[in-house]
C-alpha cells in the first residue's frame, strides 16, 4: 500500500513509519519541516500542515490510506484538533482515500464505570484542556464518511519497553496499562490493512 503518515516526525508518528516500513509498504512522511528529520530514511518526506485541508489533499493524493499521528503542544487543543480533523476528513475526500487511523488518547475512552476516564474519581486532571481537544476532535471524525479508526493506548505509553509485535484490543481504558510504541504502531497498521471499516474508537493494551 502507500500510505501517508501525518505527525511523522513524533514518537507515535515514527514507529507507525517504521512498521509500514517493516510491512513492505511505500510510506510519504509528512512533518512541519523536512530538513529536522533527515533520520527519516527509506520513505518519501514532504512538509506539510494537518490543519490545512488543502495541504492534505495533496500530500495525499495518489495514496491508500492515511495515519495522523499529529499534535501541536504550541496551539489550543481544541482548535488544533477540531482543525486537524476537519482539514483530513476533508483533505482525504478531496484526495479520494478512504482509509484512515487516528492515534487517539486513553484519557476519553471509557473506563471501567463506563465514562470517559478522565472523568472517573482520582484521574488528573491537571491537562483536561488536551483531553478535551481529543474529545472534539474525535466528534469531528465521528461525523464523516471516511473509514475510520481512533486507535488509542488503553493507559499511556511505555517509553523503554521493546518491541513485541503483539497487543490485544481492551475491553475499557486503564490508568495502569501500558504499551511500547512499536507495539501501538502494530495495532495501527492492522487496522490500515484491515479490510473492513471500523468506524469506531478502540483501546490498545500489550
Amino acid at each position: 500500500m502507500n500510505i501517508v503518515v501525518f505527525g511523522a516526525g513524533g514518537r507515535a508518528g515514527r514507529q507507525a513509519v517504521a512498521e509500514a516500513r517493516r510491512r513492505g509498504h511505500r510510506v510519504t512522511a509528512v512533518v512541519r519541516d523536512p530538513a529536522s528529520h533527515g533520520d527519516l530514511t527509506d520513505v518519501r518526506v514532504v512538509a506539510g500542515d494537518v490543519t490545512d485541508g488543502t495541504g492534505v489533499a495533496h500530500a495525499a493524493a495518489g495514496h491508500d490510506a492515511a495515519i495522523s499521528a499529529a499534535a501541536d503542544l504550541s496551539a489550543p487543543p481544541h482548535e488544533f484538533f477540531t482543525a486537524s480533523a476537519r482539514a483530513l476528513t476533508t483533505g482525504l475526500a478531496e484526495a479520494n482515500v478512504r482509509r484512515l487511523a487516528v492515534v487517539g488518547l486513553a484519557s476519553i475512552m471509557p473506563g471501567a464505570s463506563g465514562a470517559p476516564l478522565m472523568d472517573e474519581p482520582g484521574y488528573p486532571n491537571e491537562y483536561r484542556a488536551f483531553y478535551l481537544g481529543h474529545a472534539a476532535g474525535l466528534a469531528v471524525l465521528q461525523e464523516c464518511d471516511l473509514d475510520w479508526a481512533y486507535v488509542a493506548p488503553a493507559g499511556d505509553f511505555d517509553h523503554a519497553g521493546t518491541r513485541t509485535g503483539r497487543y490485544r484490543i481492551a475491553d475499557h481504558a486503564d490508568p495502569a496499562s501500558r504499551i511500547t510504541y512499536a507495539d501501538f504502531a502494530v495495532a495501527l497498521l492492522d487496522e490500515i490493512e484491515a479490510p473492513h471499516p471500523r468506524r469506531a474508537a478502540v483501546s490498545i493494551e500489550a
